[in-house]
């Protein structure tokens, strides 16, 4: 278990990430490198700085000394790409902004911190000053901010030390608009630039004003509708108290959709009574204490007059609820035609690994276990669902968490459908009786095929009914959207009963 526990944990699972609050996704920070370092040939001496390098980063890791992780994971991927590692790039790398709000009421002054996560190791003769800009987010999938919105200001006295002595900006952004935007801090020696941060912040006038409005009005809601309305209140505080990262949150919209939902609730309606297609419902995750999302498809021919087939797909490492149901993932066309149910769940966090024993942090990964099985029981209990037909898969780190809840639950699943996962073979005993359909590329550099191909052989040792789709030259993510037919087809013809299932189509 230790061979694949160590390879695994250097194959941390690959999502779209959100860009970052303040700091990038440590888990997705460590999955960068450790990609980067499989698809370089490393000889020589570069050889020699990585191996160094990987000492030292389980030093940091094994001690909890985090602000050294980032650094020399950071190191790392300049070693990598080619480049040497300098004290200005040590320097820059020390840098991040902080604040007590990601969610901006611009009728309020703005205060955000300008901090070090570790002490560099350049030397610095003179005095610092610092340039805040307000600019637009990155295009594409890159890093770098945008265009200047706004001149915030250039300040002096900026500490040497910015772990003792943290320097706090006081901005003024009355005359912004609603919308995203990045606050980047350049950090000046003299004429000589240093280094920058940025924080992505989300910015909306009165906005303390409204959401004390929807917190009042979903008070008087009925409980099965309370969460779905308070949930834009719980997310923007949550994010401000740095419990979660602000993502790809459409603040504007999560608020009109709330207060459409509290006017329908007020004239005596259910919004979601009767409702089909693509939405999202939420509930008050109480061993989390917070309000969870999940994301829904229900066939517009259901009517709650026959059983439904329910699939429960998991997103990967980075992902939200609403991963498997974007279109990529090609869900949703076959669910409608061949009449599923899809429930998405957020799985507690972006990172929370479905309760898998890969997972570094126990307490996160159940849950991450239990929101899972939180919102099967939601389903189950809103919708007609046909007790053989209940399907787990996912993706990557749904791939993983589909072979832990898998060898957890089998009592529950008529088939699995892992992508892209691995997990320890011996958890196969476990769900022997399981049907499982399993796709990987075989050219996957983010979690290596050898993952799918361990469990495989496994499956087929103990005799479990397998259908094992390996893609020539099929990359981490470029699989699962052209497999999705297949493996409708395998749960088509898979209940937990035996037999064929097309009646159900």
């Amino acid at each position: 278990m230790n061979i694949l526990r160590r390879s695994v944990l250097l194959a941390l699972l690959l999502a779209p990430a959100a860009i970052p609050q303040s700091l990038p996704n440590l888990p997705l920070a460590r999955l960068a490198y450790n990609v980067r370092k499989r698809t370089t040939n490393l000889q020589g001496e570069l050889k020699e700085k990585i191996d160094a390098n990987d000492k030292a980063l389980s030093e940091a890791t094994r001690a909890g000394n985090i602000g050294e992780v980032r650094r020399l994971l950071a190191k790392g991927m300049v070693l990598l790409s080619g480049g040497t590692w300098t004290d200005q790039l040590d320097y820059n790398s020390s840098l991040v902004l902080r604040s007590d709000r990601a969610f901006v009421d611009t009728s309020k002054p703005y205060a955000i911190r300008l901090e070090q996560i570790y002490m560099p190791s350049i030397a610095l003769e003179n005095a610092l000053t610092a340039r805040v800009t307000l600019r637009r987010p990155p295009g594409g999938r890159g890093n770098t901010p945008g265009e200047v919105v706004k001149d915030l200001g250039t300040f002096q006295y900026v500490s040497r030390d910015l772990r003792e002595s943290p320097y706090l900006f006081e901005l003024d952004l009355s005359s912004v608009a609603d919308g995203y935007y990045v606050v980047q801090a350049e950090v000046m020696e003299g004429s000589k630039a240093l280094g920058s941060a940025s924080m992505r912040v989300v910015a909306k006038r009165d906005l303390d004003v409204a959401l004390a409005k929807l917190e009042r009005d979903a008070a008087e809601l009925p409980e099965s509708l309370r969460a779905d309305a308070l949930y834009p209140a719980d997310y923007v505080h949550n994010v401000n108290r740095g419990r979660i990262d602000i993502g790809m949150f459409d603040l504007s919209k999560e608020i009109a959709e709330a207060n459409d939902l509290v006017a329908a609730a007020k004239g005596g309606k259910d919004p979601f009574a009767g409702r089909t297609g693509d939405f999202k419902r939420h509930y008050f995750y109480q061993d989390a204490g917070e309000i969870m999302p999940y994301h829904l498809y229900v066939p517009t021919k259901y009517d709650g007059t026959k059983a439904f087939p329910l699939i429960i797909a998991l997103h990967g490492l980075g992902g939200s609820e609403d991963g498997m149901l974007r279109p990529n993932y090609a869900m949703v066309e076959p669910a409608e035609k061949r009449g599923y149910i899809v429930a998405a769940p957020l799985g507690y966090r972006p990172d929370g690994y479905y309760g898998s024993p890969i997972a570094a942090d126990k307490h996160r990964a159940a849950l991450s276990e239990g929101d899972v099985m939180n919102v099967l029981a939601r389903v189950r209990r809103d919708y007609k669902i046909d007790p053989d037909r209940i399907y787990l898969m996912g993706h990557s780190m749904g791939g993983i968490g589909t072979w832990a809840l898998g060898a957890k639950h089998p009592e529950i699943w008529a088939a699995l459908g892992p992508i892209s996962g691995v997990a320890d073979p011996r958890t196969v005993e476990s769900m022997k009786n399981l049907p499982e359909i399993v796709v990987h590329g075989d050219a996957d550099t983010t979690v290596p095929v050898s993952g799918s191909r361990n469990m495989v052989e496994a499956m087929k040792r103990l005799g479990v009914e397998v259908k094992y789709i390996e893609v020539p030259g099929g990359s981490h993510t470029s699989v699962p959207g052209p497999n999705m037919p297949a493996i409708f087809d395998f749960f088509d013809a898979h209940k937990k009963s035996g037999g064929s299932t097309s009646a159900q189509r």
